[in-house]
């Protein structure tokens, strides 16, 4: 049960993290993230919690896919439209 809860609170950390350069602001990430993680604490089921925290790991890949592209487009702007 502790090592679930570590690997939840990481999670949230990195979400956390990832959250200052979102583009609908940190505020709004934040708030948004404390309610979907509130949501889901009172599930106890240990695979349960590992499929969720599976899904976290996958949003947070998309969270950098996200701001990669925002970089790239912002580059491409910069440097080739006329």
């Amino acid at each position: 049960m502790a090592e679930t809860r570590t690997l939840v609170r990481n999670l949230y950390k990195q979400m956390l993290y990832l959250g200052r350069d979102y583009p609908a602001g940190y505020d709004y990430f934040r708030e948004r993230l404390r309610r979907a993680f509130m949501k889901n604490r009172e599930v106890k089921d240990p695979e349960t919690i590992h499929k969720m925290i599976d899904r976290g790991k996958f949003v947070i890949k998309e969270i950098e896919a996200l701001y990669m592209l925002k970089k790239y487009r912002t580059l491409k702007r910069r440097y080739y439209d006329s």
